[in-house]
């Protein structure tokens, strides 16, 4: 049995293995570079985890790992755009290394890339079944998507609404990804369905705890600027939890705050993460990511696999939750 630096070699091996080379160079140049730019590599690795809770051979579930880090890495590209975001892991997004219309173009090949791989896995008579769950994956991330950019222009946000845009948006691919890897592992339906259980909650907990860390985070090992959601005036569980929790004064400072145009950057978050800390914001989100957590591995319990072959995906999901970059 692989342990996570051992399945992450594995996959950044094949993922060497099937750098693409076919012309035209400038549509898949900008494929080449943003699936090699780096990164945890979570959805594949997790992935495989799954399938090596149920089977050894877990080579036959690279083709569904690399396709959903293709999917993943096709999501960001169209995000980028979106956003108008020149960075991606510190390096030019795919639009700004080449053009708007190439970012676009290589973004939609490799959606279709995805569904290429999907079908190359061995296991023929689950094929269906995947691309099954991989489409209804694919429209959730889109309807995250939408909602998110939705929050940006409306007054009122309810904390349900974000939980479930978070959900869709990070938690549904991991838990689609790792429930193709039970189904190719021929985990049964009982444990598939727990196999996705655990990643959805693990999914929210992640955002949560990326939510209190663009906040409170160390900007040197967090990797960029802490305060960037406060600065943007992205109603996150934070801000939202807070805006329930104030009194009415405190809360209409709030708003003002975080609806005022402002150069003075630093003040701004130095004023915001005051009034959490008045609030005892940090805590109410620890509590909160700790309770999808919780939810995650009471599935992960009842889950019909030995402990050895957990113990993996337990070490990686507590190294994520729990993380400080």
């Amino acid at each position: 049995m692989l342990n996570t630096e051992n399945l992450r070699d594995l996959f950044l091996s094949y993922l060497k293995e099937n750098h693409i080379k076919r012309p035209p160079e400038k549509l898949y140049q900008p494929v080449n570079y943003i699936m090699e730019l780096g990164g945890k590599r979570m959805r594949p690795v997790m992935l495989l985890m799954a399938y090596q809770l149920f089977a050894n051979e877990v080579e036959k579930a690279l083709p569904a790992a690399y396709a959903i880090e293709m999917f993943h890495n096709f999501s960001l590209v169209h995000d980028d755009i979106m956003d108008e975001a020149p960075l991606r892991r510190g390096k030019p997004t795919v639009h700004k290394a080449f053009d708007m219309n190439t970012g676009i173009l290589s973004g939609d090949v490799m959606l279709i890339l995805a569904y290429d791989y999907l079908m190359k896995t061995e296991v023929a008579e689950k094929r269906l079944e995947l691309v099954q769950l991989f489409n209804a994956m694919s429209i959730k991330v889109c309807e995250g998507q939408q909602m998110d950019m939705d929050f940006e222009t409306r007054s009122e946000v309810s904390i349900e609404e974000y939980i479930r845009m978070i959900s869709y948006k990070t938690a549904a691919l991991l838990a689609g990804g790792m429930k193709m890897g039970a189904i190719i592992a021929d985990a049964g339906v009982d444990n598939a369905q727990l196999v996705y259980e655990f990643a959805w909650n693990i999914g929210i907990a992640f955002q949560l705890q990326d939510d209190i860390l663009d906040t409170y985070g160390d900007p040197e090992k967090f990797g960029k600027k802490v305060g960037g959601d406060i600065v943007q005036n992205k109603k996150t569980y934070l801000v939202l939890r807070a805006l329930e929790l104030a009194d009415s004064v405190t809360r209409t400072h709030l708003t003002e705050i975080m609806n005022t145009p402002t150069k003075d950057e630093l003040a701004k978050i130095k004023t915001v993460k005051g009034l959490f800390n008045k609030l005892n914001i940090r805590r109410e989100a620890e509590y909160l990511k700790n309770k999808y957590q919780s939810s995650a591995f009471q599935a992960l319990e009842r889950l019909d696999s030995s402990e050895e072959r957990k113990a993996p995906l337990i070490e990686m999901a507590s190294q994520l939750i729990g993380r400080d970059v």
